[in-house]
């Protein structure tokens, strides 16, 4: 089956060409898919898609007529893609559950080490020859509070890590598990959550009632001082209240690896133009604020592991037998 895969990059065209074993006629395109370039996928039964690819009606009846019948998510998220228009034009969504919950769990560690202890600013410091400790003091995580919200695979190893160091886990999700239960975590309301954790970390899916889940109510019941990370989804948080809350020091850190407003700037490389997005280029003004470009799930395991349950996907589709990770199915 003709595929068009669209948002490609490098990396994407070496792990998906790896795992087409069928094979499938893979038609590589860099442009995101959009109304105004739905029309290259005529003559493909399916399209493969990223986060940043418009999935709405008027694209998915675009697709439709041009006799798609599958959109192949590489990504465990959905928010981008309008599940009832789908079902109303008979496209099946399919997507990847899971590929590496290692991979988005050990690079929020990540962040939480470089702005606990500074890594980031001490580089560049001895990278200039400058030596001095001052403003590079951190603290123990052993005995620290970790709020995790959403305990689902991704937040089930961040807390499996976090109890590794001696951490106090505290975690809030609608459907809480056993898994995280025998690690010491315990499960609480959001308010006592926000109210208690030295460190918040967001691992919930967006959907209507996640959106800004971190707003500026939120903000105020969390402890002064409070490092937030978000490695789930950008719209989690109301990137203005948070802007707010790391001027007066509500938030002492902040570690994004996601971000409401990244479809114009994120997997791009952009060093040659002025960007214009204001509340973005305003957060890099802050110290005590490190960002990265949505690559928590950037690793080589975490690519096969998508590019395989994508090509079966599509596999599982055009034969009829073995199984589609459908959205809701």
């Amino acid at each position: 089956m003709r595929v068009s895969v669209f948002s490609t990059k490098p990396y994407d065209r070496e792990f998906l060409s790896r795992a087409n074993t069928r094979p499938h006629e893979l038609l590589f395109l860099e442009t995101h898919l959009d109304a105004r370039t739905a029309s290259l996928a005529e003559g493909s039964g399916a399209v493969c898609v990223f986060v940043n690819d418009h999935v709405d009606r008027d694209v998915l009846q675009r697709l439709a007529r041009a006799g798609v019948g599958l959109v192949a998510l590489r990504s465990a998220g959905f928010n981008h893609v309008d599940l009832a228009a789908a079902g109303e034009l008979g496209v099946t969504i399919a997507r990847v559950p899971a590929y590496s919950p290692h991979a988005v769990a050990e690079h929020t560690v990540g962040l939480i080490l470089s702005l606990n202890r500074k890594l980031h600013r001490a580089y560049a410091r001895v990278r200039d020859g400058n030596f001095s400790l001052e403003g590079l003091l951190g603290f123990d995580l052993h005995g620290r509070t970790v709020g995790v919200v959403g305990t689902g695979n991704v937040g089930t190893v961040f807390a499996t890590i976090m109890a590794g160091f001696g951490c106090r886990l505290l975690a809030f999700d609608p459907e809480p598990n056993d898994e995280c239960r025998a690690l010491g975590v315990r499960y609480v309301g959001l308010e006592e959550l926000l109210g208690s954790a030295d460190i918040v970390s967001l691992h919930c899916p967006l959907a209507p009632e996640t959106r800004h889940l971190v707003d500026a109510n939120a903000l105020g019941r969390m402890r002064p001082g409070v490092m937030l990370i978000n490695t789930g989804r950008g719209a989690l948080v109301d990137t203005a209240a948070v802007i707010a809350a790391l001027k007066t020091g509500r938030i002492g850190a902040l570690g994004l690896d996601v971000y409401e407003e990244e479809e114009a700037l994120f997997f791009e490389d952009l060093s040659g133009t002025v960007i214009q997005d204001d509340v973005f280029m305003r957060l890099l003004t802050f110290p005590n604020v490190m960002v990265t470009a949505h690559q928590a799930f950037f690793t080589e395991d975490a690519l096969l592991a998508i590019a395989e349950t994508t090509m079966a996907n599509i596999t599982a589709f055009e034969t009829g037998s073995g199984k589609i990770h459908r959205v809701g199915g």
